[in-house]
């Protein structure tokens, strides 16, 4: 490609050169770069073409996008760049014919280098100009680095898993108080802030062995007891306090949405499954128990698969049967009596595939190993949910098999930190591993 006397376009001191994996991720993901010069090449626009036939996220991304530049074009020139009038920013779509004095490093033939190239054609011709790469891509973040581009994640609600809400928090009290708690089933802490929903483990200053736990609930500005049940639920019964934190979020028919994030063996999926059991079928609360996680293959894809589309599926979703069936019983029988609740239309398992658009009135939708899921994936889902009925999202954050996302990122990161006090939500971190000693091992030394 040949070089050109014509300098890159551009407005503002602030520029920014955007990935296509960042428009994957996020459609309108230009809006959120405030007073910049936003710069689109033209090998994204070319690698956005090929995505928008997709039928999964990336195409429907793809589309938005391609639309959204569209109603752009109408209002002006893409290459003298169009104005972004919420941000205060230009979005420019720049050509490949801007490049000169490139590396020999940067092979024009490879898209990622073309991607590149604009990044440094607009630093060298913009020296006092602060210009950034917005990428997801790691290895371009790298390649980046080497030729002095300052490239970046793009990560607008930027949550280090780390500091993430735990929805659990200990505090020291006076013997009295916590007498008091047992006594009167409450207790008014005005001198302590408290998320609503938040769990409390209530700890004797003078003796370790003297404590409580219980909820603050924001209506009632008060610690209140646990939710629990004098019997197992489907045979399950909580079995350190964390699972006992989750059940009673499980079980409160007042709490729409709860989010459980734990590592594998916590008991995330077993015991959300059970509560929707026993809030489905032993309490008539909800019509239907709906368990639904997204396909993210760890080796080959679905179409590899043989069969008709329910036979491509069972394998992605043979981790719910699994848990369902030892829920229903350790015998042979339990495969049948499972078919027969689905048959009854009691209990619906399926791909998040087939849930954009529908409406989910009076039901208990799980949504397992959601933290694949994007942000704007979990907004999908969970508008989905029409007048009574309870979302609760399952997912661990250290297994992320989806390569758009990480752990900061990642929708179930997200939504735990969006939701974060309000009054019909929980959440709870699982940390304790029950599902055997030799699964407890493998997660916390493999």
């Amino acid at each position: 490609m040949a070089a050109s006397a014509q300098s890159v376009p551009g407005r503002l001191d602030r520029k920014v050169v955007v990935d296509t994996n960042v428009i994957l991720f996020d459609a309108l993901a230009i809006n959120k770069f405030h007073s910049a010069d936003i710069y689109i090449p033209f090998s994204v626009i070319e690698e956005i073409d090929r995505f928008k036939r997709d039928l999964g996220e990336n195409g429907r991304n793809a589309r938005h996008f391609s639309r959204f530049v569209d109603v752009l074009r109408e209002k002006g020139s893409l290459a003298q760049g169009v104005a972004l009038e919420n941000s205060k920013s230009y979005v420019f779509v720049i050509s490949d014919f801007h490049f000169s004095g490139l590396p020999p490093e940067m092979n024009l033939g490879i898209p990622d280098h073309r991607i590149l190239a604009t990044a440094f054609t607009l630093m060298r011709e913009n020296p006092k100009a602060k210009v950034e790469l917005i990428t997801k891509d790691i290895n371009l973040r790298i390649k980046a680095d080497v030729f002095g581009i300052d490239a970046n994640d793009y990560d607008p609600e930027n949550t280090h898993l780390e500091d993430m809400y735990k929805g659990i928090k200990e505090i020291d009290l006076d013997p009295g108080q916590i007498d008091g708690f047992y006594k009167d089933r409450g207790l008014e802490l005005d001198e302590h802030k408290f998320f609503a929903n938040q769990y409390l483990i209530m700890k004797d200053k003078a003796n370790p062995n003297h404590s409580a736990i219980g909820r603050y609930d924001g209506k009632l500005n008060r610690i209140v007891p646990l939710i629990s049940p004098t019997d197992s639920v489907w045979g399950i019964h909580p079995r350190n306090m964390e699972q006992s934190f989750a059940f009673d979020a499980l079980l409160n028919d007042e709490l729409l949405f709860v989010s459980l994030v734990g590592k594998a063996g916590t008991g995330k999926t077993l015991l959300a499954l059970a509560a929707g059991l026993h809030k489905t079928l032993d309490e008539g609360r909800f019509q239907r128990l709906l368990v639904s996680r997204p396909i993210f293959p760890m080796g080959r894809d679905i179409g590899y698969l043989p069969g008709d589309v329910e036979q491509k599926l069972n394998p992605w979703m043979q981790p719910i049967f699994d848990n369902v069936e030892f829920l229903l019983g350790a015998d042979k029988k339990a495969a049948g009596r499972a078919q027969e609740l689905i048959n009854q239309g009691m209990l619906n398992i399926e791909p998040l595939t087939y849930i954009r658009g529908r409406s989910i009135p009076s039901q208990y939708l799980i949504v397992d190993e959601s933290q694949n899921l994007t942000p704007h994936e979990i907004k999908t889902i969970v508008t989905r949910a029409g007048q009574g009925t309870k979302v609760v999202l399952t997912g661990d954050s250290f297994q992320i098999d989806n390569p758009y996302i990480d752990a900061s990122n990642s929708g179930l990161t997200y939504s735990v930190e969006r939701f974060k006090g309000q009054r019909i939500s929980a959440h709870v971190s699982l940390t304790k591993g029950e599902r055997s000693e030799l699964a407890e091992l493998a997660a916390n030394i493999l």
